[in-house]
């Protein structure tokens, strides 16, 4: 999210780094329920960090809300621009971040278990791809 004056979310749920002298966002997930209440917080360590996508749902579920339903979207033709990558270089992509982590977990022993959950995530994100390529294709 953008929030270049801090006001719209940094400083109302509190998530400003304290360590860092420009002030931006810690790396956090926030759910927020239909009213503006917070309903959920996960803080993370740093940028690449990410809660996996089922405790962010078990969340968004415990507020008991109705599904929503919506047409699927609509293919249209890829296009890449000038800062895009690819749809297809992206697994090879997260392939490479996935056994970067591995190697640094192997050679940090105090960081073996931040790099298994990155990679587990880079797997989520390399079937996530596969996933995408097939819709398009298919």
């Amino acid at each position: 999210m953008s929030d270049p004056d801090r006001s719209l979310a940094i400083t109302p749920y509190g998530v400003t780094n304290p360590t860092d002298p420009r002030e931006i966002a810690a790396p956090a997930t926030i759910i927020v329920d239909a009213s503006g209440h917070e309903a959920g917080r996960i803080e993370s360590s740093d940028f690449a960090e990410r809660p996996h996508e089922d405790i962010v749902l078990e969340i968004v579920r415990s507020l008991g809300l109705p599904p929503v339903v919506q047409p699927d979207p609509t293919a249209g033709t890829p296009e890449a621009g000038k800062a895009l990558m690819p749809l297809g270089s992206l697994r090879a992509y997260f392939r490479g971040a996935k056994f970067a982590a591995v190697a640094m977990g192997r050679r940090f022993p105090v960081a073996e278990e931040n790099a298994k959950a990155y990679a587990a995530t880079m797997d989520r994100y390399i079937e996530a791809v596969g996933e995408m390529r097939a819709r398009i294709s298919g």
